[in-house]
């Protein structure tokens, strides 16, 4: 029997699971296909990397590593939901709720003191960040917004902020001794075995060994400089006190799991700087690390013998800074509380749909200034800032759409990055070694932050091979977002040019640097029209969220095939950043407004792809039913009392099961589905109000990385009626 792989994942998208997968395993058995769900999780995750110190019923399979296996393999057809891209704060929360469970974990150890230590530190940190993407991702992208997503937004535009000439809201980067401006590259002319090493004196460390690269892999490295990185933040929030605005720093401590939480780190050492010039040495002496935020700051100070002192110089220093930029008003959390709280493909698309605007400490919207410290792509976000300010909001009921090919396969770029990342202990040199012959070196100094990552020759030509297909398929404008001045674009640009010539398509393409790619697609689409972009693993997860916030409200809603290298297929399921407030909402309101619009979409890509008549048929049927859901106004509420999550689902089913009714094409699997959708129409009343007779009182998942099984399938399928129905 032919399978579809459905992954289980974390917060709100696993949540919906229980409620969406039993109608989907139900309606595809119809077309001969088992659906089969694996683990990969974050909690999961943590289980299947410590079997040693589990009993035989608490061990978990390396779903993940399984996972890396088939995709791998031309039989892969992959649903997968977006899972936790885990940092140190989740990660050690997670393992604190296991624990609870009576699982024999480690504790995660900050700063490993013995080898054993390290061991474990090492283990936990292969889970961390984008520890999943990288291994399922063998092959690039192709997001873009579904036809019927499109159309509803268009019909029914979102609100969006508006903009003014006079908005003090903007972009402050580095721009020098930053990762951009550092950047070396090199093209592998034939294979090799890297070493990295650093060098102090006549003392060489080896920092990483034994790094195989294909022949043509484009090999990066750089750093950035901590010395400029403080001055740069001392620079930055006094021109927010003397401008006035909230101050936003917008990183990405969960993909970037090394450098990311290290930068974030220095903005609240910044912050807090007289507190810091105080008690610096007595935070080290604790072990007491600015990188996991102000929140687990003050927690930890709070243990020492004075920390009730020391929290209150804290509050004071915080009270003479510049307001900062708030994730939850009400309850006091600040953009600098955890590091993970705000996600720069996320947050800035949310401020610049919002006119410029973020929410303060008092509860109000005011300008804010959006500190970048990277200036890599800091640019796409202030060129959209200036766009904006020059030309006012976009209009969702007329805006065209900007698609995605993204380069992303086999590691590809800085997402790639993690295990070739350091922070540098001692002043220096840094040096990318193959056998005696030094292909880029650095001058370090302790604390700079050097990294390495690479780019192989497969994955590239497979992504230019890809952009030609979905420029054929579109005709539309086609944008190559790449920069002739930086390092790796100009090795990519090797691989680019000639191809679009061998391919007799050079004409249908053009190649532009970043920022003026970003006023040019904004240009193209406020005149209705689509146009692709073409880019890099970053730029494609930052501009999957930029353009679909602004044109459709979310990036949720998007289609995400990734054309396998080897035949299979991956199809994803959208952003899962608003999450932890839907698992939030849900434990304490039993009211869950995940909209699967998103999974959805995948579902009938799937289906597709699966082959068959009836797959193919039942795929359609999806697009049909995902339609008429959008048409009907049936996507979930954001507040108790409206249709939730799981009354969309209930309604998705009925609209599928009319779909396969009403097809011609099989009349026997019609037959089938006829007195089913006749029974879910009949029954509409009492299912929905089965579904909406615990809402406004808290529910109990058993936990929130590893909730109970049984715990969740009551509280996500808690109509009988429908559940007989579906079975």
């Amino acid at each position: 029997m032919a399978r579809i792989i459905y992954t289980k994942v974390d917060e709100a998208p696993q949540l919906a699971a229980a409620s969406l997968l039993p109608i989907v395993e139900r309606f595809a058995a119809e077309a001969g296909l088992e659906v089969e769900t694996r683990d990969i999780s974050l909690a999961g995750r943590i289980l299947a990397t410590f079997p040693e110190r589990l009993t035989e019923e608490q061990r978990q399979s390396d779903d993940l590593a399984w996972l890396g296996d088939l995709v791998k393999t031309p039989e892969a057809n992959v649903i997968k939901l977006p899972n936790i891209s885990a940092s140190v704060p989740q990660l050690k929360a997670a393992i604190q709720e296991l624990q609870g469970q009576g699982y024999d974990l480690p504790d995660y150890p900050s700063d490993p003191q013995t080898p054993e230590e390290a061991k474990i530190a090492g283990r936990y940190d292969a889970i961390k960040g984008s520890a999943v993407n990288p291994v399922l991702r063998e092959g690039n992208s192709d997001r873009r917004a579904p036809a019927a997503v499109k159309a509803f937004a268009q019909a029914n535009p979102h609100r969006m902020g508006k903009w003014t000439a006079d908005s003090k809201t903007r972009v402050a980067t580095m721009g020098e001794d930053d990762f951009r401006s550092n950047e070396q590259s090199v093209t592998l002319a034939q294979a090799a075995i890297l070493r990295i090493e650093h060098v102090a004196g006549e003392t060489v460390t080896v920092l990483k060994d034994g790094l195989k690269m294909p022949e043509g892999t484009i090999v990066d490295a750089t750093f950035m400089s901590v010395t400029a990185l403080q001055a740069f933040y001392d620079k930055t929030i006094a021109e927010v006190a003397e401008e006035g605005t909230l101050f936003s720093l917008h990183m990405k401590a969960t993909m970037m799991k090394v450098s990311d939480p290290i930068i974030f780190g220095h903005a609240v050492r910044a912050y807090l700087k007289p507190v810091f010039d105080a008690h610096g040495d007595t935070f080290r002496e604790h072990g007491i690390d600015p990188n996991g935020g102000l929140g687990s700051l003050k927690t930890q100070v709070a243990e020492l013998p004075n920390g009730d002192e020391i929290n209150a110089q804290i509050d004071a220093a915080l009270a003479k800074r510049p307001p900062l930029y708030m994730v939850n008003s009400d309850k006091g959390i600040t953009n600098l509380h955890v590091p993970s709280d705000v996600i720069i493909d996320a947050s800035m698309p949310a401020v610049i749909r919002a006119g410029g605007k973020g929410w303060g400490p008092d509860g109000e919207e005011a300008d804010t200034t959006c500190v970048i410290p990277d200036s890599s792509y800091a640019g796409v976000y202030a060129e959209s800032i200036d766009y904006f300010k020059d030309t006012g909001a976009l209009d969702p009921a007329t805006a065209g759409t900007v698609q995605n090919v993204g380069l992303m396969a086999q590691k590809a770029e800085e997402y790639g990055s993690h295990p070739t990342t350091f922070e540098i202990p001692d002043a220096g040199t840094v040096r990318v070694m193959d056998g005696e012959t030094e292909l880029m070196s650095h001058t370090v100094e302790a604390g700079d932050i050097w990294r390495m990552a690479s780019t192989k020759k497969a994955p590239i030509e497979n992504w230019v091979e890809l952009a030609i297909e979905r420029q054929a398929a579109e005709e539309c404008r086609a944008i190559f977002w790449l920069d002739e001045t930086r390092a790796h674009d100009r090795e990519l640009l090797a691989y680019v040019r000639p191809m679009l010539d061998a391919k007799g398509v050079a004409g249908k393409f053009e190649i532009m640097a970043p920022i003026p790619a970003t006023r040019a697609s904004f240009e193209e689409i406020r005149e209705g029209r689509t146009c692709i972009s073409i880019t890099g693993n970053v730029l494609r997860d930052y501009l999957t969220d930029l353009f679909p916030i602004l044109e459709v409200g979310t990036s949720a809603k998007m289609l995400s095939v990734v054309k396998l290298m080897q035949g299979g297929g991956l199809f994803e399921t959208g952003a899962g950043g608003s999450a932890p407030k839907h698992v939030q909402q849900l434990m304490e309101e039993n009211h869950l407004r995940w909209d699967s619009l998103g999974e959805f979409c995948a579902l009938g890509e799937s289906l597709r792809f699966a082959g068959g008549d009836r797959a193919r048929i039942m795929g359609r049927a999806v697009d049909d039913a995902t339609e008429k859901l959008l048409a009907n106004g049936k996507s979930p509420g954001r507040k108790v009392g409206d249709d939730d999550n799981r009354a969309s689902h209930f309604h998705f089913a009925l609209y599928w099961a009319q779909a396969l009714a009403a097809q011609t094409k099989d009349a026997d699997l019609a037959a089938t589905f006829e007195p089913i959708a006749e029974e879910l129409s009949a029954k509409a009343d009492t299912i929905l109000a089965e579904l909406k007779a615990g809402a406004g009182q808290p529910v109990d998942l058993g936990g929130y990385y590893h909730g109970d099984a049984e715990k969740i399938a009551a509280v996500m399928r808690p109509s009988p009626t429908l559940n007989a129905i579906i079975g």
